[in-house]
């Protein structure tokens, strides 16, 4: 969505560059590409395009492999789960809503929750503070660069999902790279948290 839009308005995006703004803020996107190319719409006008884009696109929004598997038997052995999306508020809740998830996380956070976007730490420490837990008890499973830097910088420990859209970018500060969330596992987690 993010390029499509950004095209309509003039801005041409390498695959580079798509990927450079994985995990981060709506409002880092768009203000970013709006001064780049000189987009017409406001920032805020930008924003609220791809969120109802995103929105009326929602049936076609499906959870990755192996995720729910997953999140459930964390759940079940008694971890505390949060998201910390940068997406925006409407879109995270939507997505809850649909796959039925808030009742499994103790906390959901979006990009309009932070000042500062991925790669600051800001959106981690929140929810570790909202989870109640030290940052370096927290484990974060990401798919982009920015988000696995906000999670090193957090002191938090750090799984590298390399998704489809995310395959090229630079995960070596992860403690931890998967293509796959069928790779994971409990005892991958105790491994990584130790007796935290």
């Amino acid at each position: 969505i993010n390029r499509e839009l950004a095209e309509e308005f003039g801005g041409k995006l390498s695959q580079e560059e798509r990927e450079a703004i994985l995990g981060k803020t709506d409002y880092d996107i768009w203000s970013n590409l709006k001064k780049r190319f000189n987009m017409k719409p406001s920032v805020e006008q930008l924003i609220e395009m791809k969120k109802q884009r995103f929105l009326k696109n929602i049936h076609q929004v499906k959870l990755v492999d192996h995720f729910f598997e997953f999140m459930l038997a964390a759940y079940n052995a008694n971890y505390l789960l949060a998201l910390a999306s940068s997406n925006n508020r409407a879109i995270v809740d939507k997505v809850l809503e649909k796959f039925e998830l808030m009742k499994y996380l103790k906390v959901a956070i979006s990009g309009e929750d932070v000042i500062k976007g991925k790669p600051d730490p800001e959106i981690f420490l929140k929810t570790a503070s909202m989870l109640g837990v030290k940052p370096s008890n927290c484990l974060v499973i990401e798919d982009a660069s920015n988000g696995v830097q906000a999670a090193k910088a957090a002191g938090m420990k750090c799984i590298g999902y390399k998704s489809a859209t995310s395959r090229n970018q630079d995960f070596s500060t992860a403690d931890l790279v998967v293509e796959s969330l069928g790779e994971l596992s409990l005892d991958i987690v105790e491994n990584l948290l130790g007796d935290k």
